[in-house]
């Protein structure tokens, strides 16, 4: 029983911030909580705090459930989601088990519960991303989306190499997880950031930050080694690393059905809070900056009509940005104010 896990006060604040600001979870609705071993003291703490609004909720630990890696989401989880207004996925995620987690967010999408997306969420995460103040990253979040939903292209440098023109889609939405979850649109705690499916992206990215899914535990942080895509006509055509384990997983990774290699995501982060890159896409994702991702589009939300049944990201450090005409960042520091 999680509310008689013990667990480290130092978590609260982080998950008071997920239960009360992000969720705003009231005492009338019903939560479903899913969590693993490794994360069952943090789970404890978000049970706690769920507690103290007085809302009813069931937890789930994975492993009580099924084999890992999960080859779907476990029927008990998905009946109760069916009950609830709210939802927590806060589980250390392995190899293969994007499926699983599909299923999940199916439901969420289907029944328009607000959900906080926790993937490989740790003790750093809740005591750093997790502590902002996601009211002021909402505030900014909403200024840079104002100004993307008006251009038609945006381009993105850095100094160490990146150089990235992307073409706008009128037609495809773009949407705001600054933290505050609504039912619109599922979220990643800690949040911070806009995104869209972009009509076209050229140019070179140099990933000196992370890439995601599974090889973001195996590789970390890519300061020392990164990896340099191209891409053209938004399709990965080069990728090179010196790190060539790297280079091999990420192009399989890229390759795996016929939209796998397309950029579905062109994002920017928001969360004003982070410092740097800490070697974890959940928060390293909403670091100020471009990102990128390639395969699903999420197109139940950005309208973009195609499908992948893979979903990577790809994130740099200290960017410059220029929307339109306009610039909102230089040196990884945002020049307009919310």
């Amino acid at each position: 029983m999680l509310l008689d896990t013990s667990f480290d006060a130092e978590l609260t604040p982080g998950a008071r911030n997920a239960v009360r600001t992000c969720l705003r979870i009231q005492p009338n609705e019903k939560v479903t909580l899913i969590s693993d071993r490794e994360t069952s003291e943090i789970a404890a703490a978000i049970a706690n705090e769920i507690a103290s609004v007085g809302a009813p909720f069931n937890a789930f630990v994975l492993e009580e459930l099924a084999p890992r890696p999960l080859t779907g989401m476990p029927a008990p989880v998905l009946a109760d989601m069916e009950t609830s207004q709210v939802s927590i996925f806060a589980v250390n995620v392995q190899r293969n088990e994007l499926k699983s987690r599909m299923e999940m967010t199916a439901v969420v999408n289907r029944r328009r519960m607000r959900h906080a997306h926790m993937v490989n969420i740790n003790r750093q995460i809740m005591l750093e991303g997790m502590r902002a103040d996601f009211n002021a990253v909402d505030r900014i979040s909403a200024k840079v989306i104002e100004l993307v939903t008006k251009a038609s292209k945006i381009r993105a440098r850095t100094a160490a190499g990146t150089d990235l023109h992307a073409k706008l889609n009128p037609d495809y939405k773009w949407l705001k997880t600054s933290g505050l979850i609504s039912p619109d649109k599922w979220g990643n705690l800690p949040g911070g950031e806009v995104f869209t499916t972009p009509g076209e992206v050229n140019g070179t990215f140099v990933i000196d930050g992370v890439v995601g899914d599974y090889l973001c535990a195996k590789y970390g942080d890519l300061k020392e080694n990164p990896l340099t895509i191209r891409m053209k006509e938004n399709r990965i055509v080069e990728g090179h690393s010196e790190n060539k384990e790297l280079e091999q997983d990420f192009w399989n990774y890229t390759h795996t059905d016929e939209n796998s290699d397309r950029v579905g995501e062109f994002a920017i982060g928001t969360n004003i809070g982070l410092k740097d890159v800490i070697g974890n896409i959940l928060q390293d994702e909403k670091f100020p900056g471009v990102h990128i991702a390639f395969g699903n589009p999420y197109g139940e939300h950005t309208g973009a009509q195609w499908y992948s049944s893979t979903h990577i990201d790809v994130v740099g450090r200290k960017f410059d940005i220029w929307v339109d005409e306009q610039q909102i960042m230089s040196q990884g520091k945002f020049t307009i104010s919310a």
